[in-house]
């Protein structure tokens, strides 16, 4: 380890070599991060900082957590990036707006931790081009929630960059954010470094039985031998070696004079390590330059630009064995010290830590500096200020108000045990009836997102009985997603909507999340043209709230599955595009993956494949970028319609894992692969799963009917056919439209025996030729080929079946193509082999990008969009350019016209 007065560094080189091979990797453009572990005093900060030390030319950046400040928002962050923040003027407005809202530089919307993290990113992209930068973040079990999960972000995104980044922790385990990195831990010095090292710091020597005792003592820890050197006296340690390293801190702290011990604990309970707001303090306490010196020269303190304790045990050790009502003094002379102007959440909290009882103007001062930091992203941060505004709170009711508001904010910010925990809380202060009902519904909501079972979800229910209608309104609309394909117990959604029906009164003037909700309670009571006009009026309204720019996107895909059901194609496209749209420009990352899917689903259903591939992907990144997962019933469509049969067995193995729960979706898929590649009868058996789930009262969506139509037809099961042909007849009398009247005339089409079929086939063909349904066009001219071969009609069916392949080959739809293929091979005209896809070889990404970048996307917005820094993109296209023999963006956009 490092002498202190020569520089020397005695030991630690392999690990030196493991670091320096990812800041050479760094500067050459290839930026990496490695996680370093170790027991306190091990040796982490020192490593680190001689890493730093010997890299000429380099912006360092450091940052390191402190346990009494853990949550205080985007901390960490700050202390990191404020050198660097004026390279943040090149960056998107959206990115420099989440750090200007972050860093309180100005008031803006709620940025998400993705949108934050990203934003770090380009930062510290931006300065990278100028010259290689090592970040350095130390402690980062006591760093914010916040900064810990952005800091993770970016580490995972540097590999084009010319970043390093090195996180010291004292073990993995209070870190699993950064649990993916490269990890060196460390341990205990050899016997034989750990002599150098203590004959460097006493250089003038202990006898040889004190210096085994020391070495014997410290047990190889680096800190301990520099702490036991500098104690140990001619007749030994004093008092008990056996002590950890921290109470020799202590033990030095207490021996300073009193002058020297307040400026100690000044700089300890205030970690920014602002050197003019500790002045500001000390003189509130009388302290002046001579006792800040003491406080230098007793080698716990460094004073530069900024002010930092030697080690982060010193910090700790010092603020904990300072007297409670010192402490208080401490805070109170950090709080009157700072401005409130400039940083009035820093204020309240040293204001709330320097007093002892209850306090109502502190406690609303929280409060408010809590809905600050929602602004800002952060929920841990909310948390914090709410549950020591509770704390501080004299009104027992508003307390326990307080206290649920806090479980909300730890059930926001990922931690539901906490959040129980001050519901627990809130209940045994016995508050009024209003808030027992809503910490009986916030209890129910905690379970519901930890387990999302079926029994949680009746819970949910039963919970939100008793409280206002509008208060539950959402609740309910999430129990019904949840139960929508639930096949746990026959008639329990059409249990829960007559219970919605007459428990919940309807809003006046109803919103469009009212009308959902009434939407959805009767089409599951009533026949469907009696449901269908509030069904139309809903979606309507969503669509036309769509339009509006600070619409409100969740919830639209509910919208988007009635007008499936309604055969509205075009306010299908519209309303999964416009959430797509909201979701990414508002931030709104909880929902972008599950808008991106839906987009994916509404894409499918019209036959653009290709784009509804690129959602998918896309919607995948976004997952990975939030390290959530998210359901596939997007991928399973998109497989079935693709024929894609190995695609659709990968997919459908994971859907076996979900117990109590099933998704009809996988039946109608798998109907539709079937259907696609001919086999009726299996398409029959799964379809039939699906009608038997939606008479116990599961979810049938309409499209469910066309394929059951077809299934039955082909394999001789009228009555089976007959009754989807009179559902999709209602549809179409009661919306009649180019999807719902050409379905219904299709459906006629197979169910006529004579040659009356003809006509039937004709017009349904010319309707959906009116419209966007592409595949359904190509499907309804296979179809009407197949009957023309069968009459006999060889040459009128070769016509139709050449344009059904041409058609259904050009979207991607192969199952369907390759019966079209067959078709055409029993009348004599073979067609020839598919021509080789050349995007085929590109990774996910990499034809994510080539779309993007195909129809006009810049390097910064698909960057964006992926959630990396641009190079990154750049990365991408060089290595796609190769793959397809291409060298601009021009002949990218030919490639793919």
């Amino acid at each position: 380890m490092t002498d202190i007065r020569s520089g020397l560094f005695v030991a630690r080189e392999a690990e030196l070599g493991e670091i320096a091979s990812v800041t050479a990797a760094a500067a050459r453009g290839r930026g990496g991060a490695m996680l370093v572990l170790g027991d306190a005093g091990i040796g982490k900060s020192t490593l680190i900082g001689e890493v730093a030390s010997r890299l000429d030319g380099w912006q360092v950046l450091r940052a390191g957590g402190v346990e009494f400040e853990s949550e205080l928002p985007y901390s960490a962050l700050h202390q990191l990036c404020a050198p660097v923040l004026d390279h943040r003027a090149g960056l998107p407005v959206p990115q420099r707006g989440a750090l200007d809202a972050v860093f309180g530089l100005q008031a803006g919307p709620t940025p998400t931790p993705m949108l934050v993290g990203l934003a770090v990113l380009g930062l510290l992209s931006a300065v990278g081009r100028r010259r290689p930068v090592f970040c350095a973040v130390d402690d980062v079990q006591w760093i914010d929630a916040g900064s810990r999960q952005v800091l993770a972000f970016v580490a995972a995104r540097v590999a084009v960059e010319r970043v390093a980044m090195v996180f010291a922790a004292r073990d993995a385990v209070s870190v699993s954010e950064l649990g993916r990195l490269l990890a060196l831990t460390l341990t205990g010095l050899s016997d034989s470094e750990a002599l150098t090292l203590l004959r460097y710091q006493a250089p003038f020597g202990h006898e040889a039985p004190i210096v085994q005792r020391i070495l014997a003592e410290a047990a190889g820890n680096p800190l301990a031998l520099v702490e036991f050197a500098r104690d140990a006296g001619p007749f030994g340690l004093p008092g008990d070696a056996g002590h950890r390293v921290e109470h020799r801190f202590v033990s030095r702290f207490l021996r300073l004079p009193a002058p020297t011990r307040s400026v100690l604990a000044l700089a300890a309970a205030e970690p920014t390590g602002d050197l003019v707001l500790l002045r500001r303090a000390m003189a509130i306490q009388g302290l002046d330059a001579v006792d800040l010196t003491a406080a230098e020269d007793s080698g716990l303190l460094v004073t530069g630009t900024r002010v930092h304790f030697r080690h982060p045990l010193a910090r700790s050790a010092v603020y904990l064995s300072t007297g409670a009502g010192a402490r208080r003094q401490a805070h109170a002379a950090l709080a009157a010290g700072t401005d409130v102007d400039v940083d009035p959440d820093r204020r309240a909290w040293h204001q709330a830590n320097a007093i002892t009882g209850p306090d109502e103007e502190t406690a609303a001062e929280l409060e408010r500096s809590a809905g600050r930091a929602q602004r800002r992203g952060g929920f841990a941060a909310v948390a914090a200020f709410l549950e020591r505004a509770a704390r501080l709170t004299p009104d027992r009711s508003r307390q326990a108000r307080r206290l649920l508001a806090a479980a909300r904010a730890r059930l926001g910010s990922g931690a539901p045990s906490a959040a129980r925990e001050l519901v627990d809380e809130a209940e045994r202060l016995q508050p009024e009836a209003v808030d027992r009902r809503a910490a009986r519904l916030l209890r129910a909501t905690i379970d519901y997102h930890v387990a999302r079972t079926i029994p949680a979800t009746i819970a949910l229910i039963e919970a939100a009985d008793g409280v206002g209608p509008d208060e539950v309104r959402e609740t309910y609309l999430e129990a019904f997603a949840s139960l929508m394909f639930s096949v746990d117990e026959p008639g329990r959604l059409r249990r829960l909507a007559l219970h919605i029906g007459e428990r919940v009164p309807q809003r006046q003037p109803p919103r469009p999340v009212d009308l959902l909700l009434q939407a959805l309670v009767e089409q599951n009571l009533r026949p469907v043209d009696e449901a269908m006009p509030l069904m139309r009026r809903t979606v309507d309204a969503f669509r036309d709230q769509a339009r509006t720019p600070d619409a409100d996107p969740w919830w639209m895909e509910r919208a988007c599955v009635l007008s499936v059901d309604l055969g509205d194609s075009d306010a299908m496209e519209e309303i999964a595009d416009r959430q797509v749209e909201l979701a990414r420009a508002q931030g709104a990352y909880a929902i972008l993956p599950h808008a991106l899917r839906f987009q994916a689903t509404a894409r499918t259903i019209v036959g653009r494949f290709a784009d509804a591939q690129v959602c998918i992907i896309e919607a995948r990144a976004v997952d990975e970028a939030a390290g959530t997962s998210n359901l596939v019933g997007s991928d399973l469509m998109l497989a079935a319609w693709s024929g894609d049969v190995d695609r659709f067995r990968e997919i459908r193995e994971k859907l076996r894992g979900w117990v109590g729960v099933n998704f009809t979706a996988l039946h109608y898929a798998e109907g539709v692969l079937c259907n696609g590649s001919g086999d009726h009868g299996a398409a029959l058996d799964a379809l039939l799963l699906v009608r038997d789930q939606h008479r116990r009262g599961a979810y049938a969506a309409s499209v469910f009917h066309h394929e059951m139509v077809e299934a039955a037809a082909y394999v001789g099961r009228p009555e089976e056919a007959n009754e989807s042909a009179d559902w999709i007849g209602d549809v179409a009398r009661v919306n009649p439209n180019a999807w719902t009247t050409g379905a219904h005339l299709l459906a006629n089409a197979l169910l006529d025996p004579g040659l009356g079929a003809q006509d039937h086939y004709r017009a349904a063909i010319s309707r959906f030729a009116g419209s966007r349904m592409r595949v359904h066009y190509a499907r309804a001219r296979l179809l009407y080929g197949q009957w023309l071969r069968r009459v006999g009609r060889r040459a009128e069916a070769r016509v139709e079946l050449r344009a059904a392949h041409e058609l259904l080959s050009t979207i991607g739809a192969r199952g369907f193509a390759g019966r079209a293929a067959r078709e055409l091979d029993a009348i004599g005209e073979p067609t020839l082999a598919d021509d080789v896809d050349p995007l085929a070889g590109l990774t996910a990404r990499e034809l994510l990008v080539a779309r993007k970048v195909a129809s006009g996307a810049g390097t910064k917005e698909v960057a964006a969009l992926l959630f990396v820094s641009p190079r990154t993109i750049d990365a991408h296209l060089r290595n796609l350019y190769r793959k397809l023999g291409i060298t601009s963006r021009r002949q990218l956009r030919e490639l793919l016209r």
